[in-house]
Order: structure tokens, then C-alpha cells, then sequence
């Protein structure tokens, strides 16, 4: 894609503008726990936490697609706790709950993965109290940060924003329910994918996610 008819250069960029965005839903003294949703979420929120001096981590959370159909997702989950479905793709696709359990263990297995590659034995930093910004490059259904988000509100947060650079609008109608605050840079009306607004949206790996980290 050309620059010319993107919105972001690279998620690094998009990082940047999100980042002043964010910076502007704080109190002058709120240091804020910042949660990337990887992959593609961390070298955005990489920005966002250099901008408002802010501790970094991750969240994982995994897409749950209809069979057959990687690009759709129909469900989540996050770290701890139940699948959370999109009830309306399920009828979509003439899908049920139950239909999906083994599509279900194989994304926690995956979120068990990630987790010990990005974090080791050690848990998600203490957000109990504190003001927590969850990150990532785009949002097209929101389903999976929707996992994010409700897992993360269960341990206690004294504010959860949710925070993309661009998103569909209807996303960000859904999620406003499980944020208090969506913040974005752009919601367009012609949203079709997160990847058309970036110039370079290469796909991330573990090993880039691993260097993102390693300059906290």
C-alpha cells in the first residue's frame, strides 16, 4: 500500500500519534500500566508507554475463528476466564459455543504460549487501583480485546482505557461498554481492515515482540 492512501507509516508511527492521544485522557501525575496486545499491538504500545512515562507489559489474548475461515473472528480468549463470543457472527456463521470448544483449547494453549515467551513464570504486572491503557494497531470486530478487557477488569483496575490508533466505527460502539474510556485516532468510515491504513503492516514475530520488550 502507498503511503499516500494509508494513515500510518508503520505501527511505530501509529504509536506516536496514539500516544498524544492517550496522554491527553490522563491527570498530570498518572502513570498508567501499559498492556500491548501482541504481536501487533506492542510496538504501538512501546510508544505510548515512552510518551506517558508509563510501565509496559502484556496482555495475551487470542482471536477464535470460524472453521475454515482464519480472517473471522467469532470469539476470544484472554489469559484467565471464560470465551467471550460475538453473538451475532455466531448466527453469521451458523456457529454455536459449544461447536467451537476444540478451536477454544487450541487458542488457550496458544495464549499459554505466548504467555510464558513473553513473560516467563512471572505474571502480569499488579492492576489493582491502577490506570491501565490497553493497546493495540487496529480494531476491526474487537472481539479479542473485548477478552482483554473483561479478563483485566476483573483484577480490580481503578481505570481501563482501550486505546488504537484505528478502528472500525461500530468497534468502537461496542467496546464502549467494556472501557471506560475507547481512545483512537481514527475510526473511518470505509474501514475494511486494520492492514489498509498502514503503509508497512509486515506481521510480526515472537523474536520481534521479545526485542520490542527488551528496550523497556
Amino acid at each position: 500500500m502507498a503511503l499516500g492512501t494509508a494513515l500510518f507509516a508503520d505501527r511505530a508511527a501509529a504509536g506516536r500519534a496514539l500516544a498524544e492521544r492517550v496522554a491527553a485522557h490522563l491527570a498530570g501525575d498518572e502513570r498508567p500500566l501499559v498492556l500491548a496486545l501482541p504481536r501487533g499491538g506492542v510496538p504501538v504500545a512501546v510508544e505510548v508507554a515512552r510518551r506517558t512515562g508509563g510501565d509496559l507489559d502484556v496482555a495475551v489474548a487470542r482471536k477464535v475463528a470460524a472453521p475454515g475461515r482464519p480472517e473471522v473472528g467469532v470469539g476470544a480468549v484472554a489469559e484467565d476466564g471464560p470465551p467471550v463470543f460475538d453473538r451475532r457472527a455466531l448466527a453469521r456463521w451458523g456457529l454455536t459455543e459449544d461447536g467451537l470448544a476444540e478451536v477454544v483449547e487450541r487458542e488457550r494453549a496458544e495464549v499459554r504460549r505466548r504467555v510464558r515467551r513473553y513473560r516467563g513464570d512471572r505474571p502480569v504486572r499488579a492492576v489493582a487501583g491502577r490506570v491501565v491503557v490497553v493497546v493495540d494497531d487496529g480494531l476491526a470486530t474487537g472481539v479479542t480485546a473485548r477478552a482483554a478487557l473483561r479478563w483485566l477488569r476483573g483484577l480490580g483496575p481503578r481505570r481501563l482505557l482501550l486505546a488504537v490508533p484505528v478502528c472500525s466505527p461500530p468497534a468502537a460502539e461496542d467496546l464502549a461498554g467494556d472501557a471506560d474510556t475507547v481512545v483512537r485516532v481514527h475510526a473511518p468510515a470505509g474501514f475494511r481492515a486494520v492492514s489498509q491504513w498502514y503503509a508497512d503492516f509486515t506481521q510480526l514475530t515472537d523474536a520481534d515482540v521479545d526485542r520490542a520488550l527488551g528496550g523497556r
